[in-house]
């Protein structure tokens, strides 16, 4: 029987969203307009920053950083490990419903379509939702501040992407996509 370790769920499930991520970007629609790669490299680094703080082992005696959020008695593990789960299972939901809209980075596709359906009802960039939902998941696993720090470097890495594919959606779409704005969320349903 495979016996898993509690660090090994946690980095099976980063590696299984991992591979469909990049299973399911064959086929995609070809660019027909893209950001510049300063674009690309001012919210590349930091996500790749904030993955980092995230996977860094506890190190005892290295600081604030590396000290503990939730008293000792306290395992978030299981709730973590969960958090981690619905994100990017909330992420995957998405991906699948752009279908061959989809870029990693910022474009707009040839013939792109504007969706509005399954998670993007809710918000209109649910990925970013649900990998921040499984930061934040990781970050209750190691349970370290410097987790926290990361969902924090994260946020601000998906908020600089995200007004750089809304202003690419509003000269593309034009008064569909304000209606659809109006309506929907950024990130975070009902709130912002």
């Amino acid at each position: 029987m495979l016996y898993l370790t509690r660090a090994g769920i946690v980095l099976l499930l980063w590696i299984a969203f991992l591979v469909y991520w990049r299973l399911s970007a064959a086929g995609v629609k070809p660019a027909a307009r893209r950001e510049s790669a300063w674009s690309r490299t001012s919210y590349i680094i930091p996500i790749v920053l904030a993955s980092i703080l995230l996977s860094i082992p506890p190190i005892p005696g290295g600081g604030f950083l590396f000290s503990r959020f939730l008293p000792q008695r306290t395992d978030g593990y299981w709730p973590g490990v969960m958090l981690i789960a619905a994100g990017l299972g909330f992420s995957v939901w998405a991906r699948q419903h752009l279908g061959r809209n989809w870029s990693g980075t910022v474009q707009v596709k040839q013939d792109h379509q504007l969706i509005c359906t399954g998670p993007y009802r809710f918000v209109r960039h649910p990925i970013y939702t649900g990998i921040l939902v499984a930061f934040l998941g990781n970050a209750i696993v190691v349970c370290q501040w410097c987790g926290i720090l990361a969902v924090f470097i994260a946020f601000g890495s998906f908020w600089r992407k995200l007004t750089i594919e809304e202003r690419f959606m509003r000269e593309t779409f034009g008064s569909a996509y304000e209606e659809y704005r109006a309506r929907s969320a950024a990130l975070i349903p009902y709130l912002f």
